[in-house]
């Protein structure tokens, strides 16, 4: 026997996803079956549609519902992406743009889809381009949440980063350490964790 269900079904639990996905602050797992599902029903919708549509006259009133139903069906679509796409601009901020740290997450990285990541690339390239063109003037990946009250900042070492290359000369940072340094110098450390304002 076959599952019987209402137009837009499947569009209102894609919404509602999305929701759960925003109420818990996380990026849930990439529903493609439900994604599907839901195309192989706009396919269908369409194919109906057809037919009612070639007839002279007022449109019939299962075309209009039928209309309505494959609208809807492309918004909640629209809407569910565009929740995903602006939760991984969101993530690709809260780590200064190391995009390396947010992929290197498995965790994060198994709740992506194939296209995502392939947007989250773009994405950053289309910043590191951006951010080429300003590069003397102005720090695009720079914080604007809590701006700097001081030119430098004392930070400690909280994750081995290596010899960091600063405008004044180049710095080994070693866990547990601290440094007098330009905050310029060392804002994407502080955002990707391995330094922390003391």
């Amino acid at each position: 026997m076959s599952e019987v269900r209402q137009y837009g079904e499947l569009a209102t639990q894609l919404v509602m996803e999305a929701r759960r996905s925003t109420q818990t602050v996380t990026l849930l797992k990439y529903n493609d079956a439900l994604v599907r599902s839901l195309i192989r029903e706009q396919r269908d919708l369409e194919k109906v549609a057809e037919p009612l549509a070639l007839f002279d006259g007022p449109p019939a009133p299962a075309l209009i519902v039928i209309e309505t139903a494959i609208t809807r069906n492309k918004r909640c679509l629209l809407a569910y992406h565009t929740h995903r796409t602006d939760r991984l601009r969101d993530m690709y901020w809260a780590v200064g743009g190391a995009l390396p740290h947010i992929l290197s997450n498995q965790d994060i990285r198994g709740r992506l889809s194939p296209h995502e990541v392939d947007f989250l690339r773009e994405y950053h390239a289309s910043i590191m381009d951006f951010r080429a063109d300003f590069a003397d003037e102005l720090d695009v990946m720079a914080s604007i949440t809590q701006p700097p009250k001081d030119l430098h900042a004392l930070v400690k070492v909280v994750r081995d980063c290596g010899e960091i290359q600063t405008e004044l000369g180049s710095i080994d940072f070693k866990k547990g350490e601290r440094y007098m340094v330009r905050r310029a110098d060392i804002e994407h450390l502080i955002v990707q964790g391995y330094l922390e304002e003391v």
